[in-house]
């Protein structure tokens, strides 16, 4: 499932990479993402379970919250990306300047399968649907795909 969610975010770089910005010094994206006040939450799934309260994460944020330190990927047209290993496991953040960007990106995404958690403007990928389920607390949102 991880080599899954792999494949899907480099195919997705792949093809927003056109508008890479370049990393800096400090090893930060070259942009910070758009501003995020008064931002909505995005309908995350056509499921009809219903998504917890989410917020906004930053790829750094995310990565914090499951105990691990982020590494930027880079910063493509809409989104941001980073990853990390925990226990031998990699993990895929991302997160969006706008809501049609990240719904443009799942769709795409998961087309490649895998689970995603996904918020309002942000997306996590790893390890598989069942570890995303007990990061529900802890992050809100809802899961789209599955393991298969």
């Amino acid at each position: 499932m991880p080599t899954r969610c792999v494949l899907a975010v480099a195919a997705v770089l792949l093809v927003g990479a056109c508008g890479l910005n370049p990393t800096s010094s400090d090893g930060t994206a070259g942009t910070a993402p758009a501003s995020h006040h008064g931002a909505t939450s995005l309908p995350t799934s056509t499921s009809d379970a219903p998504s917890l309260p989410t917020r906004y994460f930053t790829v750094q944020e995310l990565a914090a919250a499951v105990g691990c330190e982020a590494t930027i990927q880079g910063k493509a047209a809409d989104f941001r990306e980073a990853t990390c290993t925990m226990s031998g496991d990699k993990l895929t953040f991302v997160d969006f300047d706008t809501d049609a960007g990240q719904r443009e990106w799942l769709d795409y995404a998961t087309a490649y399968g895998g689970a995603y958690l996904v918020g309002e403007r942000w997306a996590l990928c790893g390890k598989s649907k069942d570890y995303l389920e007990t990061l529900l607390p802890a992050l809100g949102g809802k899961i789209e795909g599955g393991d298969a």
